[in-house]
């Protein structure tokens, strides 16, 4: 098991996403080593790979409900996802979005994260930084096939349209119950993952969303997955139960503060 070590501030971040603005003065490093990942009912074969001379560098939100701990961005977690599955060590700077230290606000303008330093350069954007990862680091891959890239892609933006919605009948709801079925059926058919049987960045996307989902949801309108969609119930329970997924998931404290803005307006 990997150790956490805090270390005294340093450099400077970076951050830019193009969904969810994640919201950043705490600033605390943790260093995280390799591992084996063993998870409930599959088992990956580790294959050895090439590790960054360094700790690679993120800046992420931290917690707004307890001190110096993670808090709830889903595009921060897809990419320490990402960092843990390839077994890659990294440092965590974790930024108050509420009082941006200036050293964050030099290197992210905008004051977003997540930012990660690679080759002594800052990318923003979650979706450019799995894929800059997947090229310097091919190993174990986490490459979606494209065919397979768009799957349950418009589950997360049809569960905003619902948690906003304030009309039982404008027919939010029925279009995310949609969405969620036709994963249900793609899963059925394909899963255990998305891209079958190998975990792919594709389920480290969607994960956090649907942890996101399940919290907001349940709290602001009493609302559940149905039962009749067992095999997206099987899937996430898989996914959430991953080493990695467990180490990175944000407090449900601070989902359900990170999303209030939202849905009171």
């Amino acid at each position: 098991m990997s150790a956490i070590r805090i270390h005294p501030p340093t450099t400077a971040l970076t951050t830019s996403i193009k969904h969810l603005t994640c919201n950043p003065n705490n600033l605390n490093l943790f260093t995280t080593n390799s591992r084996n990942f063993k998870r409930s009912g599959f088992r990956r074969n580790l294959t050895p790979i090439a590790m960054s001379s360094n700790p690679l560098e993120v800046c992420a939100k931290s917690s707004i409900t307890v001190p110096n701990r993670l808090g709830d961005c889903p595009f921060t977690q897809r990419v320490l996802l990402t960092l843990e599955e390839k077994h890659l060590p990294y440092n965590l700077k974790l930024i108050d979005l509420a009082n941006k230290p200036e050293w964050f606000l030099s290197i992210s303008p905008e004051g977003k994260v997540p930012i990660v330093k690679l080759d002594d350069k800052w990318i923003a954007d979650s979706d450019v930084i799995t894929q800059t990862v997947e090229e310097k680091f091919p190993e174990p891959p986490l490459l979606t096939p494209p065919e397979k890239a768009s799957i349950g892609s418009k589950i997360f933006s049809t569960y905003i349209g619902f948690l906003k919605s304030k009309d039982p009948n404008d027919g939010k709801e029925e279009a995310l119950l949609n969405e969620l079925s036709a994963f249900n059926d793609y899963i059925k058919e394909n899963g255990p993952f998305i891209n079958g049987k190998d975990i792919s960045g594709a389920d480290l996307s969607l994960g956090p969303k649907l942890y996101h989902l399940e919290i907001v949801l349940g709290h602001y309108k009493k609302w559940s997955i149905p039962d009749s969609l067992p095999h997206l119930k099987t899937y996430m329970k898989t996914v959430f139960s991953l080493e990695s997924f467990t180490k990175t998931m944000p407090l449900t404290e601070d989902v359900i503060e990170g999303w209030r803005p939202k849905v009171m307006g």
